[in-house]
């Protein structure tokens, strides 16, 4: 041990600070993720991941900047660092079995005992080492990891002096995955579900009710996007949620042409918000739906974790609108609002970069404030399945007035508690006797009626400016 005499200062890490926790916003991001640098890259496709913190879901699924490639790596950087929101759930259907190519035999030369490859997406446990014709062992003649650059570097063992290896192997590829893969389906022999169809298997697996459903990049395909709206509703035959998308910004280069590209894509839905342009994070683009959704969950949880309040014309945190070949998108308000007549979120820039937009896709098709505005569809959403969570444990109690009291009364108290904090301006509960004839109760079933009254958003705000006459006449006198 070294001696000590005289004065020193040393630095501790920076503590990360630990992301603030909600549910109602819960995001389930499909997409790809750099599973060459997965703790497990064989386990990590079509497996639904919840994650609380940055670090966890950089080593389970592997991280890259590479948001193009790697989807997932967007939302895991804006949520759970830029943000700080958790938990989400990500799901990557990049599988290293199929979406892979081969690295070719080839002669590499060997500095001071190690081999780069600098190839992007090596499989580790594919390699195959030799030296000449003789086959190598991994941790016997060598080992081998990622460098900081994520390419791969084997570092040989012994002493015996190498100068050239051949190495061969597989590299993950992204650019195989598809729209289908995003899509998935269920296989009727292995019984396994792929892609959207593990929307289902959230609450079994988590005891969590999905928020947001969104796979960035890959709902700029329309048939993703209905998908994605589709999976909403009847999830577990009983929850439902919204699902954030992104329109093409290589198809609709103009706000102008938004409209006709909504309708000809059958973009329409109560349960879709769709957003457009993309944006930008320094020099990085990333797509909408991955700053929308994360900045929307980070909303609720501040709000009591309740998705009361609308996002429109709060800060995003980025530094840029842009189409997807890096043209400035910079919208004035007037052409903003047209997008908002489309039923579109976008973006301004008024002292920064905000979301501007409070409509669904259902919008104008329909006017109803219940399926028209974002953040009174995602109240009603998260008031049900608020209901169905809370009061499952009174499923198959006997059908009696105890029963019915307990429920009304608790959703009335529940209701005037949020009605005090303003996060609606009325929600109560009521049994009509007209809706539950004997016949029915006979079949062992009850139905309440309930009025809920969140707040729409005050999207437009006037004020009219009148010369007073009288005030400069008084003050002539």
């Amino acid at each position: 041990m070294a001696y000590l005499h005289g004065i020193q200062v040393d630095e501790a890490a920076t503590k990360v600070i630990a992301p603030i926790t909600g549910t109602a916003g819960l995001q389930i991001v499909f997409g790809t993720a750099p599973v060459h640098l997965a703790a497990d890259p064989k386990k990590a496709a079509n497996e639904l991941y919840l994650f609380s913190n940055f670090k966890e879901a950089a080593e389970t699924l592997g991280y890259s900047s590479d948001f193009e490639k790697y989807t997932l790596c967007a939302s895991m950087h804006i949520s759970l660092s830029q943000k700080g929101i958790a938990p989400i759930i990500l799901c990557n259907v990049l599988d290293p079995a199929v979406h892979k190519k081969e690295l070719e035999e080839k002669g590499y030369p060997v500095k001071e005992k190690q081999v780069i490859i600098s190839e992007d997406g090596v499989l580790l446990y594919s390699l195959v080492v030799k030296n000449g014709e003789t086959v190598l062992q991994e941790e016997v003649d060598y080992t081998v990891a990622f460098n900081q650059d994520n390419f791969a570097v084997i570092t040989f063992l012994g002493e015996e002096e190498l100068t050239e290896v051949l190495v061969s192997g597989e590299i993950i590829d992204p650019d195989a995955v598809t729209a289908e893969d995003i899509i998935g389906g269920y296989d009727v022999v292995s019984g396994k579900e792929t892609g959207l169809e593990l929307v289902r298997k959230v609450y079994p697996k988590f005891g969590l009710v999905p928020g947001l459903i969104l796979a960035p990049k890959w709902s700029c395909d329309p048939r993703v996007a209905i998908m994605m709206s589709a999976k909403c509703e009847n999830i577990n035959g009983c929850f439902r949620c919204e699902c954030v998308v992104d329109l093409d910004t290589e198809q609709v280069k103009k706000y102008s042409d938004i409209l006709e590209y909504k309708n000809k894509n059958g973009l329409v839905g109560e349960h879709m918000i769709a957003l457009w342009p993309m944006l930008k994070l320094g020099d990085d683009l990333v797509y909408y739906s991955s700053v929308y959704a994360a900045s929307l969950a980070h909303q609720d949880a501040q709000n009591d974790d309740v998705p009361s309040l609308t996002l429109s014309n709060k800060l995003l945190g980025v530094t840029g609108s842009v189409l997807k070949d890096g043209t400035e998108v910079n919208l004035d308000q007037v052409q903003a609002n047209m997008v908002n007549a489309a039923g579109i979120v976008t973006v301004i820039n008024a002292s920064g970069y905000r979301a501007w937009g409070s409509n669904t896709t259902a919008y104008p098709g329909t006017t109803d404030p219940k399926d028209r505005w974002i953040n009174c569809r995602r109240f009603f959403s998260w008031w049900a399945n608020s209901f169905i969570l809370t009061y499952f444990q009174k499923v198959d109690q006997p059908l009696n007035k105890i029963l019915i009291e307990s429920i009304i009364d608790s959703e009335n108290i529940r209701g005037n508690s949020y009605v005090a904090m303003g996060k609606c301006a009325g929600a109560r509960m009521e049994y009509v006797a007209e809706e539950n004839p004997i016949t029915q109760i006979l079949n062992g079933q009850i139905v309440f009626h309930q009025y809920l009254a969140p707040y729409p958003p005050a999207e437009y705000i006037k004020n009219t400016l009148e010369f007073d006459i009288d005030a400069l006449e008084t003050a002539l006198s």
